[in-house]
């Protein structure tokens, strides 16, 4: 029954109507009461909560809410809750700039702290940021991000995210606090969380440790100074090195075992230059013979290649870089005494390792032990992945959970778990493998920062007033979350703090990934809603980035397989990057990424969703304002050619037919035939993740139908009019056709385009096309019987052929042909002949049109077909007229 069908149609103000609606009837609420077997759970990754979304989020969110709805209409009760990642390093930084404040340990809470800043632009130098208490700066973090998740929230609306808004959690709430701290005791109880105190990559900016999945290599400047080392006979050994500040800090020379300019010096020892200290000179195959002098210093410590050869090599520990990046300020006990005590107490000490590396190289250059000028060069270093300086490598206590870089069974059932689950595209399960087989230590999980989720843990104090760190104080875990630093373990009070006999809380955070790779865990209700949690865990897909797996994929698989010794989810989708028009990854660091709210207002959501839907998962893909333009035009001609379609049935109040039984006419089943081939190979690309492809099949068929069909069924649709009593079986066929065909097609196209369609829906649907079935073929094909749905094409460039004609002639399309003669190729004559009052009406033919068969060397099998109007008379062209 149509309803009502507007007498002017538009895309414009359709995403706000449409959402408050959903909203009100719940249109995308999750239904609990459905069995496992009937839902289909997605772990939607819960965007960074600072700052803003640009376009490549509109991208990749699209491509999992294309399978959400398309999941939806197949039946499935589909679990789709959105979260915000709102805790971690860029939280901080972003509530550091947007209100001027840094943290100050030593400061007590402020409950009438107001902030210098409500908001600004400018990067607030740290020198001029206002000191605050932890707790105060928490409370800021909590603020910005509440006003953050707002406007993150409506954006995705406008968008058509078709997520249960009842399903959220932030990584830095209670629920995400609790089970992040649940899974770490859990993982201590095991022997999976251990702590150490070890050489690891530090950041002196940030002044916090960085995991090995943090890491960018990047080029910098730097020089090679060639360096003498000397032999107790005096002859000197050249070392080439781009870090000469390190010279105090040396342990080693070492060579490759084959290296034949050393071998006679292995097992020797030299003395540095400067500071006379006495180093072995030894063998080890990391070496490159290639590089520099082929022998290299090993200081504790340069690089990460330091760190192996001091753990292989069972070296000594002579570090001089602080946590703060500045030389030590006190004069080493393994320099103490020696001929370069005095130049580095008074050039070197508390210096950063700028200034001593040109204090170092002035003494080096006036000893003579540097006898040529420092050689300019390019050197990789690693940087943490939003830091600005190159990591140190420092010592300190910090906690790890194994995850196969030093265990190889693990790091076997690892690799099986890729194998289990199911990549789309599969060509980026090599990514995951590459990186389980290139890990070389565990997962370090304890950060040196203050919004995060805490350690849960206490450690006693002796009573000599030692921190024992090898008994932890483990809370219940009924009591969590819980935070060490402003909470007394149970059995103490807070006046013990500090104190000998009492206790010290961790002053850590865990690392952000050690909260999101619980987000299966957080949004299923693990050990707080075992109803919750049979019904969508494991899940069904994890969509993401393809830059993050080596982070956010694996540490997922790992922690699901240590505690439920199951893969998080059977399915990961992997979108690819968007790219800037010179082919660059955009990105907010590099300054290059597109707002997407003004795209979303200006060309309409289902514009912008047609784009990112245009590209596949795992491709990179261009932002290109061109195909919103065109997804634009899509949407505008889904809402036109439905009113045309739904005007044949005579108005609001008529009834539509949707009897396959009524369609008799060969062209009206062609036409059918034809959708159920597009149904059935949509419906399969869909399932198979290709949603790219389901989109191209849906858009070619729906571009003919309106280009070929519509304009050929015209005429016999309209019949003898609306107020007509009686309809013939021919109109009745086309009518039917219509409406059937409309019914599937606005269905196909919905996850693409979904506000254009429910619109639609609304015209003559009750409920909601994003609840309707999913088409299926067999009552199309029932209804297109025997028919080729090559016919439809045949018609079409008949109709094509004939129109060309008048286009060639300048005249309007309007003007009749009087006469014509038709050459048609062999294979499409019965078609064409079948379809022919058709293609005349279609075409204004008042007088004959003669059908004949081609001959070899008339028409062109890509124009028209090889169709080509041999003769033709026309008539004169009606006036217009008004309206």
């Amino acid at each position: 029954m149509v309803k009502e069908v507007p007498d002017k149609v538009s895309a414009d103000g359709l995403e706000a109507r449409l959402d408050e609606r959903w909203t009100a009837e719940g249109t995308f609420a999750f239904d609990r009461s459905r069995s496992r077997d009937e839902v289909y759970s997605i772990d939607t990754p819960p965007p960074t909560v600072s700052g803003s979304l640009h376009v490549g989020h509109v991208f990749s969110y699209t491509h999992t809410d294309i399978v959400a709805r398309f999941q939806r209409m197949r039946g499935r009760e589909v679990f789709y809750p959105m979260g915000w990642d709102d805790n971690g390093l860029p939280t901080e930084r972003r509530v550091q700039n947007y209100y001027g404040v840094r943290v100050d340990l030593s400061l007590p809470y402020d409950p009438d702290f107001t902030p210098p800043f409500e908001g600004t632009d400018k990067n607030v130098k740290a020198a001029d940021q206002v000191p605050v208490s932890r707790r105060n700066f928490i409370e800021l973090c909590e603020r910005l991000t509440a006003k953050d998740e707002k406007e993150f929230e409506e954006l995705w609306r406008r968008l058509g995210i078709s997520v249960d808004w009842s399903q959220t959690y932030q990584t830095i709430g209670d629920t995400s606090r609790a089970t992040a701290q649940r899974a770490f005791l859990r993982n201590l109880g095991r022997g999976e969380a251990y702590q150490a105190e070890a050489p690891g990559l530090w950041d002196v900016t940030f002044q916090t440790a960085v995991a090995q999945a943090e890491l960018e290599a990047r080029d910098y400047p730097g020089h090679f100074h060639r360096v003498a080392f000397h032999r107790p006979d005096g002859e000197p050994v050249y070392i080439e090195t781009t870090r000469p500040e390190l010279i105090p800090a040396v342990v080693a020379l070492i060579a490759h075992p084959d290296d034949e300019r050393y071998q006679h010096l292995f097992g020797t020892t030299v003395t540095s230059p400067l500071f006379g200290v006495e180093v072995p000179v030894l063998a080890h195959h990391l070496a490159e013979p290639d590089k520099g002098a082929g022998i290299a210093m090993c200081c504790t410590f340069g690089d990460l290649t330091d760190v192996q050869w001091w753990r292989e090599l069972q070296l000594p520990t002579r570090s001089i870089i602080n946590r703060d990046g500045r030389i030590t300020r006190e004069v080493p006990e393994w320099l103490a005494g020696g001929p370069g005590a005095a130049l580095f107490e008074s050039d070197v000490a508390g210096k950063t390792t700028f200034s001593a590396r040109k204090a170092i190289v002035e003494a080096l250059s006036a000893s003579g032990d540097m006898p040529t000028e420092p050689v300019p060069t390019q050197r990789k270093a690693n940087f943490f992945e939003k830091g600005d300086k190159p990591l140190e490598i420092v010592t300190s206590r910090q906690w790890y959970i194994r995850n196969g870089g030093r265990d190889e069974a693990l790091r076997e059932e690892l690799l099986g778990r890729g194998k289990e689950l199911d990549f789309h595209p599969d060509f980026m399960r090599v990514r995951y493998e590459n990186w389980v087989n290139g890990l070389n230590g565990d997962w370090l999980v304890s950060r040196q920062r203050f919004f995060g989720v805490a350690i849960p843990l206490w450690y006693p104090v002796t009573a000599s007033g030692e921190v024992d760190y090898d008994h932890p104080i483990v809370p219940d875990e009924s009591t969590l979350p819980v935070d060490p630093t402003s909470q007394a373990p149970a059995g103490y009070t807070e006046d013990q703090r500090g104190q000998a006999g009492g206790f010290v809380g961790d002053s850590d955070v865990m690392d952000t990934w050690a909260t999101s790779s619980l987000t299966p865990q957080i949004v299923s209700g693990w050990e707080r809603d075992p109803d919750l949690f049979e019904r969508v865990f494991p899940m069904d897909l994890r969509p993401q980035g393809q830059d993050i797996i080596r982070t956010w994929l694996f540490s997922t698989v790992v922690r699901a397989h240590l505690e439920n010794q199951v893969l998080p989810w059977k399915n990961a989708t992997i979108s690819g990057w968007i790219l800037d028009p010179d082919r660059k990854k955009m990105s907010k660091s590099k300054g290059n990424v597109v707002t997407p709210m003004d795209l979303l207002v200006e060309h309409g959501s289902d514009a912008v969703r047609y784009w990112a839907a245009s590209a596949r998962l795992g491709t990179d893909a261009a932002f290109e304002v061109g195909q919103m333009k065109i997804g634009r035009r899509l949407a505008i001609k889904v809402l036109n050619a439905s009113k045309f379609a739904l005007s044949f049935g005579g108005g609001a109040g008529s009834e539509i037919a949707l009897d396959p039984a009524a369609v008799t006419v060969p062209l009206d089943r062609s036409m059918l035939a034809g959708l159920a081939d597009v149904v059935e190979q949509a419906t399969a690309a869909l399932e198979a993740y290709d949603h790219t492809r389901a989109l191209e099949l849906t858009e070619t068929f729906f571009w003919t139908f309106c280009d070929d069909y519509l304009e050929l069924v015209k005429d016999r649709a309209y019949g003898a009019g609306a107020d007509a009593t009686e309809v013939s079986p021919e109109t009745t066929s086309a009518r039917t056709a219509l409406a059937i065909a409309l019914d599937s097609m606005l269905r196909l196209l919905a996850p693409y385009l979904p506000f254009v369609t429910e619109e639609v829906w609304s015209w003559w649907r009750e409920g909601s096309v994003h609840r309707a079935p999913w088409p299926v073929a067999a009552p199309l094909r029932a209804a297109g019987g025997s028919a080729d749905p090559a016919d439809l094409a045949a018609a079409g460039h008949a109709l094509a052929a004939l129109r060309k004609v008048k286009s060639e002639a300048k005249a309007s399309m309007r003007t009749p042909i009087l006469a014509a003669s038709l050459a048609v190729p062999a294979a499409s004559l019965g078609a064409v002949e079948t379809a022919v009052e058709d293609v005349k009406a279609a075409g204004r033919v008042t007088g004959t049109l003669e059908l004949v068969e081609t001959t070899e060397g008339q028409g062109d099998p890509a124009v028209q077909g090889g169709m080509v109007v041999t003769s033709s008379e026309l008539g004169e062209a009606p006036p217009r007229t008004k309206g």
